[in-house]
């Protein structure tokens, strides 16, 4: 994949894409053409049919995201017009992102701060080392943060974690992230990559018709239900139940064998 940008990585082996922060020297603080290589990389690998699970990271091992990019703030976030224009580019990754209907692991190390954290919370599931570290740091900036992102926050660690994250700005280390729902599962570091490619690994093996209807029922279930799109859900169970896999999933499980799915 050809990006305009080498501050971020895209690659892929074995059903896994993986999508890289590298801007290491900086935490992998988010600049704006990172912001619009990320859409890239969601909308190529949404059509990649080899690719049935994406991980996150970060590179360095510093972080995952330590937030926004301050050192081009003089220049492209200088005025209204200026963050308009760094705005779009964020609402653009988040809808490709939001919009991406395979799992998304995140696999944090080190500092998941500010547009760090909002990332991570919109991926499905979120594994972290055991000596990093959370924060949204808004108020001690003057920063405001948008009604979807701490909606998202709050239907995570429920409303009054949120409150406490964003009134207090400090940092959450990774056991107090696990224990208020942030994250799914902490470890020591030498063993998150391994664990990380082992559940993708798992989620790439099974039915891809069944984690797409699973991830897109669930995410219609926590809406409200004026505006759930029911009709989407229907025809997602309906085309597990017609199609190939189904039947090779009981064929493998009467024979005894792994079954090998196609996601058709």
């Amino acid at each position: 994949m050809q990006l305009k940008t080498d501050k971020m990585i895209a690659s892929k082996d074995s059903g896994i894409g993986w999508m890289i922060f590298n801007n290491p020297e900086r935490r992998n603080a988010m600049s704006l053409a990172m912001r619009e290589a990320m859409a890239e990389i969601f909308d190529a690998f949404a059509k990649d049919d080899d690719v049935r699970v994406l991980v996150l990271r970060g590179a360095g091992g510093k972080a995952f995201v330590s937030g926004a990019d301050i050192s081009e703030f003089k220049e492209k976030r200088n005025s209204a017009e200026a963050e308009a224009m760094y705005g779009e580019a964020v609402a653009r990754s988040r809808k490709a992102m939001l919009a991406f209907d395979k799992p998304i692991i995140a696999m944090i190390e080190g500092f998941c701060v500010g547009g760090g954290m909002a990332v991570a919370l919109d991926c499905d599931i979120r594994l972290a080392s055991d000596d990093s570290q959370f924060a949204i740091p808004a108020a001690k900036l003057g920063l405001a943060y948008s009604f979807d992102n701490l909606k998202q926050l709050s239907a995570v660690v429920g409303p009054a974690y949120a409150k406490q994250i964003l009134f207090t700005g400090s940092r959450l280390p990774a056991k107090k992230a696990l224990e208020i729902g942030l994250v799914n599962d902490i470890m020591p570091r030498s063993e998150l990559e391994g664990r990380v490619r082992a559940m993708a690994g798992e989620i790439a093996a099974n039915a891809p018709l069944t984690v797409k209807a699973a991830k897109f029922t669930i995410g219609e279930a926590f809406k409200d239900e004026t505006s759930r799109d029911m009709k989407r859900v229907e025809a997602l169970i309906k085309a597990c139940f017609d199609s190939q896999d189904f039947k090779e999933g009981r064929e493998a499980f009467m024979e005894k064998r792994k079954p090998v799915f196609q996601g058709r």
